[in-house]
């Protein structure tokens, strides 16, 4: 059907690329992997995308954006302007577009600005039997974003006759139609499989105040700014209490709470209304973006686009009209609600409002918070990451002992992290067809040890009752061991800084298997000495401190709590190097190298306030509880930290055997830069030992 200056599905170019003209442009490229945000906004012509674009001028005029008009953009670099590039040929008119875009997309990196750009997809004249699309494979992997205006036809028909400053052949209404509803169509699969977010503004009256409110979300909104914002949300619901619970339920919503899916009872409801054709969330979750942070943000601009504010609380209301509490779970809420040392919280991939409004038809809204997402406003989505990290700051930082509720693979990283797993499992024909596979895996990998639910009673159990075994939530067994209160001061602390930025930045370094010797051991140093100052100065505390001021006076300034009476212990030889890190934070601090836990000596523990033992990977766990069991035989009460670079991510279930043994020794905290959920012993040319010090060639 189309004339194409590149082919549709992966756009390269078509024609012998070694060809080079007279004006072709430089060739240039971006020197790092990060990516600038890049919004296009594209529409047929005549659509109003410059109109648009001026008006955005001037509300973000003075803030951190670039803009950028498409055609201008080719103008100023082209030898001659537009007019010579209008006399090109198509294989150099698609250079200069994608040196056009590079230009942006430098300039966008280089100052840390978003870039704002209006772009064509294709010219389509009517006497043309098929359209030429102008797309290039450049501008398909700089966009992140893309916001089309689909504007109705009749106004472009009328806004293209009226405009003297651009004069355009006549176009009936009919092949605008033809025009924009392809270009549409084409653009959003090919925002699916480059992983661009697309959202459509379809009113003139309301484009520019949705364009100003996404394009502002989208220059900040990031999966880490995603899980900043998930984890505030579930701090000020910890805040509501006011006794901080040591027991937390993280339930998560649609076919574990309820029967119904109420992503797709909200769409069914719009499709009833006129108001969709049919449920997209199944094709953009079964599309090459998959159950990602990408995918769920899709996902909130899909609800965007199809209703106003307004429209979207009322459709809300509704499907929370259709959707009933599984009565059992309704009990349990109940009685939770009752318990000061028990709170709850709904953790769900769905619709926060939805959920807020199903709790409000049962008393429970007051009683469990949701956190959920589904609008701009909302802040952030929920992913199968966010639930697990939600398991995971309410064990760290909350210090809860964490059940988990969940019914499918997008719940599984939540389940493996909770200290009580608790598959729910509906009716055959409903529910997942895909966590028998999953949770099979997971279960005999030794990742996950859960029990299941059967709701209703009479729907047939996943795999056996020995893999998963099948408990109650009313029967008393059950009821006991939820109310069971646990010693929050006795509870292993364990805190990582596998999802932070820095972390990943130096765990890089430490994971290539180029880098080996004093630029690993470096490496391991700098690990020692971030996680010193991240995390132990939390841990242990800060006191003050005499110093002398630059400018010639006395000052007071901050340092390790007790640093001269700590000591810091090198477990050899792996753990020498980040312990040198710790050591260079904290230089008051007794360094002390030992590889058996016999010889750390009397005068090495009397008197301490707290020892630091580093390693640099805890596997399992087999030498770093010796060491602690050692030093509590000389000392009950002493504070000690365990610092390593890598710890399995079996060791923090709090069924294993090391946070078990660790658990009773009592005033531990457990420090790492990253859990692995990999179980991988090194060995040889990977053992970390051998790496950090050049014998690799030992086996």
């Amino acid at each position: 059907m189309f004339h194409h200056d590149q082919q549709l599905s992966a756009l390269p170019t078509n024609h012998d690329t070694n060809r080079q003209s007279k004006q072709s442009p430089p060739i240039n490229g971006l020197s790092s992997d990060a990516k600038p945000i890049v919004i296009g906004i594209y529409g047929i012509s005549g659509s109003g995308k410059t109109f648009l674009m001026d008006r955005l001028k001037q509300d973000l005029s003075g803030a951190s954006f670039h803009f950028h008009e498409g055609s201008d953009t080719i103008g100023n670099l082209v030898p001659g302007g537009l007019k010579a590039f209008q006399g090109m040929d198509v294989p150099d008119k698609t250079r200069w577009r994608e040196h056009a875009m590079d230009n942006i997309s430098t300039k966008s990196k280089h100052d840390g600005k978003t870039a704002v750009v209006t772009g064509h997809f294709m010219f389509w004249p009517e006497e043309d039997e098929t359209g030429r699309i102008v797309c290039t494979k450049n501008d398909l992997a700089t966009y992140t974003h893309i916001l089309y205006l689909d504007i109705p036809v009749k106004t472009i028909e009328q806004r293209r006759w009226n405009d003297v400053s651009k004069p355009r052949p006549h176009t009936s209404v009919a092949h605008l139609l033809k025009w924009q509803q392809t270009e549409k169509i084409h653009l959003q699969k090919l925002c699916r499989e480059h992983g661009i977010l697309f959202s459509i503004l379809t009113s003139d009256e309301t484009a520019k105040s949705r364009a100003l409110g996404l394009i502002r979300d989208f220059s900040v909104h990031t999966e880490n700014h995603n899980e900043v914002q998930a984890q505030t949300k579930l701090d000020e619901a910890m805040a509501s209490y006011r006794n901080v619970p040591d027991t937390m339920l993280v339930i998560d919503g649609d076919k574990t709470l309820a029967a119904q899916d109420t992503g797709a009872l909200f769409w069914k409801n719009l499709s009833n209304a006129g108001l969709a054709n049919n449920d997209p969330l199944k094709s953009l979750f079964g599309g090459p973006m998959g159950y990602s942070y990408k995918a769920f943000r899709q996902a909130m601009l899909l609800y965007e686009d199809a209703v106003d504010e307004k429209a979207y609380d009322g459709m809300c209301q509704k499907v929370a009209s259709e959707v009933k509490i599984y009565p059992e779970f309704e009990s349990l809420l109940r009685l939770v609600s009752e318990q000061e040392h028990i709170g709850v919280v709904v953790v769900s991939c769905g619709l926060r409002r939805v959920w807020e409004k199903i709790l409000d038809q049962t008393g429970l809204s007051q009683s469990v918070p949701v956190i959920a997402g589904g609008r701009i406003s909302d802040g952030f989505v929920v992913t199968a990451e966010t639930k697990a990290a939600v398991v995971n700051r309410l064990q760290m930082l909350h210090h809860a002992h964490v059940w988990a509720f969940g019914d499918s693979p997008l719940d599984i990283p939540m389940l493996k992290a909770a200290d009580e797993a608790i598959v729910v499992v509906g009716d055959k024909l409903t529910r997942s067809k895909s966590m028998d596979l999953v949770l099979r895996d997971a279960i005999y990998k030794g990742l996950l040890r859960a029990r299941q639910v059967v709701l209703p009673r009479t729907a047939p159990p996943r795999l056996d009752d020995r893999a998963l075994p099948v408990a109650d939530v009313n029967g008393i067994d059950f009821i006991r061991d939820l109310l069971h209160r646990h010693d929050r001061s006795a509870k292993l602390k364990i805190y990582h800084a596998t999802n932070k930025n820095a972390a990943k930045v130096i765990a890089t370094q430490m994971r290539d298997a180029a880098v080996a010797g004093p630029a690993l051991r470096k490496a391991h140093r700098q690990a020692g000495w971030y996680l010193s100052h991240e995390y132990l100065t939390h841990i242990i505390g800060v006191e003050d401190c005499p110093i002398s001021h630059v400018l010639g006076h006395g000052a007071t300034g901050s340092r390790l709590l007790d640093e001269p009476k700590t000591t810091i212990v090198a477990i050899m030889r792996a753990g020498e190097p980040m312990a040198s890190g710790v050591s260079e934070a904290f230089p008051l601090a007794m360094y002390v190298h030992a590889k058996h836990a016999s010889e750390l000596a009397l005068h090495h523990l009397q008197g301490r306030s707290q020892i630091v033992l580093v390693d640099s990977v805890v596997n399992s766990g087999k030498t770093v509880i010796e060491f602690v069991q050692h030093i509590r035989s000389v000392s009950a009460d002493i504070r000690i930290v365990v610092v390593t670079g890598v710890i399995q991510g079996q060791c923090v279930s709090s069924r294993s055997a090391v946070y078990q043994a660790l658990e009773a020794c009592g005033n531990v905290s457990l420090v790492a830069l990253r859990i692995s959920s990999t179980k991988f012993t090194g060995s040889g040319t990977t053992d970390t030992g051998n790496r950090l010090f050049n014998t690799t060639h030992i086996l």
